[in-house]
């Protein structure tokens, strides 16, 4: 099996004074993540949103760290 990579988007929202990350959604391609995680932030109202890509090979059990592709707004720093 080949390597997938996979391109998420990870919304934020305040609870109190603390920064929750949201329900994660997949996207197709890095714009379309991007695009998706503006519009979280911008449009939805989330304090902040992620974009980021994983590759991964299920077969072998490899799976690398997240690259960051854009933040929008308010997100935890160990994003």
């Amino acid at each position: 099996m080949a390597e997938i990579t996979q391109f998420v988007v990870m919304p934020f929202d305040y609870v109190g004074t603390d920064l929750v990350a949201g329900e994660p959604v997949r996207c197709a391609s890095p714009d379309a993540a991007i695009e998706r995680a503006q519009g979280l932030w911008k449009i939805f109202g989330h304090a902040g949103a992620i974009a980021f890509s994983r590759t991964s090979d299920f077969e072998i059990g490899k799976f690398d760290d997240r690259h960051i592709l854009r933040r929008f707004g308010h997100v935890p720093g160990d994003y």
